[in-house]
C-alpha cells in the first residue's frame, strides 16, 4: 500500500490522518441554509466577517427579541468543536442546536466559523476566532440585527470540545490586549479540550489518541503541555485570574475523557484568586458533546436550561 494510503491515526467516527499529512473528515459535512426556524421562531444569517481569511459566522436572531425593539439582549459569541480540524458553524448539529438555544435563552447568537488544520494549523482557528469577538464586540459592526438588538454590556463567549478550548483562550486574551477590549460578561466551556503531558487517573483508554491531536493541528508547538492546550502548567501558564469575564460555567460528562481537564479547571479557577463566579455541570452517565446528537435527552434538556439560567 502506497504510504499516502497509510492509516497513521484517527479518531472513530470523527477523522483519519493519514501517513502523509492529509486528513480524511468522516463527519458529513452537510450545510443547512440559513434560514428561518418556524418551530423555535428564530431566523439565521450568514454573514462574512473578512472575505481574506474566509472568516464568517451565522447569527441568530429569536423572534421574541426581534418584536422587542425597545429592549436589549444578550449575546453569545460561539466556536463549533471538531478538534481543530473538523465541524463547522453550518452543520445540522450546531444549527438545530443554537436555533433552540437562541430560542429558549432570548440570545442573540453569532457562530463563528474559523479555518481548519491541517489546511490552516493553528494559530490560524484562534486568529479567526480572535477577529471575530473583536467585531461583535468593537459595537461599530455594521450588523444591524446587533446594532438594534445586542447589550454589548452582556457578551458572553462560549464553545464545545475545541470550541471550549478556543473560548478560553479568548477570554484569556482580553486582559492583555492592545485593542483595549472590555471584559466580557462570562464564559461558557462545554466538554473543552484541554490535555497535557501527566496523565489523570480519568485518561486510560483512549490517551494515546488525544496524545496526537494537538501536535497534529499545531506543527511547532512545544507538546501537549503548550499553555494553549494545558492552561495549568506549572510556571508557564498564565495565571487563570486574568481571565477577562465576570463569571464561568463548566460543563462535564461522566464518560467523557477529558472530563478531568474540566473538573480540574473548575478547581484552578476556583483557587486562582479570580473575583468571578464559576459553577460546574456534570453529566453522568453521557459522552462527549452528547447533546448535539441527542438533544431531547433528560440530560441535554437540564444542560440546555442551566446555560438559560446562566445567560440571563
Amino acid at each position: 500500500m502506497a504510504a499516502n494510503n497509510e492509516v497513521d491515526w484517527e479518531v472513530p467516527g470523527y477523522f483519519r490522518v493519514y501517513k502523509d499529512g492529509h486528513i480524511e473528515r468522516l463527519i458529513a459535512s452537510d450545510f443547512i441554509q440559513a434560514t428561518y426556524d418556524p418551530l423555535n421562531e428564530v431566523s439565521s444569517k450568514h454573514i462574512t466577517i473578512d472575505s481574506r481569511t474566509g472568516v464568517s459566522a451565522r447569527l441568530y436572531l429569536p423572534k421574541q427579541v426581534e418584536n422587542q425593539p425597545e429592549k436589549k439582549f444578550p449575546v453569545l459569541v460561539y466556536y463549533h468543536g471538531g478538534g481543530f480540524c473538523s465541524g463547522s458553524a453550518f452543520s445540522p448539529q450546531y444549527h438545530n442546536y443554537l436555533n433552540s438555544l437562541s430560542s429558549k435563552g432570548s440570545i442573540i447568537i453569532v457562530s463563528v466559523e474559523y479555518r481548519l488544520a491541517p489546511e490552516h494549523p493553528l494559530p490560524a482557528g484562534y486568529e479567526d476566532s480572535w477577529q471575530a469577538l473583536q467585531w461583535v464586540v468593537s459595537e461599530s459592526n455594521d450588523d444591524a440585527w446587533l446594532q438594534n438588538h445586542a447589550d454589548f454590556g452582556r457578551v458572553f463567549v462560549g464553545g464545545d470540545s475545541a470550541g471550549g478550548n478556543i473560548a478560553h483562550n479568548m477570554v484569556m486574551k482580553i486582559n492583555g490586549s492592545s485593542e483595549g477590549m472590555k471584559l466580557v460578561k462570562g464564559m461558557v466551556l462545554v466538554h473543552p479540550y484541554f490535555w497535557g503531558v501527566e496523565r489523570l487517573e480519568c485518561e486510560i483508554i483512549g490517551a494515546d489518541i488525544v496524545d496526537k491531536l494537538w501536535p497534529f493541528v499545531c506543527p511547532g508547538t512545544s507538546g501537549n503541555d503548550d499553555v494553549r492546550v494545558n492552561p495549568f502548567v506549572e510556571g508557564s501558564a498564565p495565571s487563570l485570574v486574568g481571565l477577562g469575564c465576570e463569571k464561568v460555567m463548566v460543563c462535564v460528562t461522566g464518560k467523557d475523557i477529558l472530563r478531568g481537564r474540566g473538573r480540574l479547571y473548575y478547581e484552578k479557577l476556583k483557587a486562582s484568586g479570580w473575583k468571578g463566579k464559576v459553577e460546574l455541570l456534570e453529566s453522568d452517565g453521557e459522552d462527549h458533546v452528547f447533546h448535539l446528537f441527542n438533544p431531547g435527552c433528560d440530560k441535554a434538556l437540564e444542560m440546555m436550561n442551566h446555560l438559560v439560567n446562566f445567560f440571563n
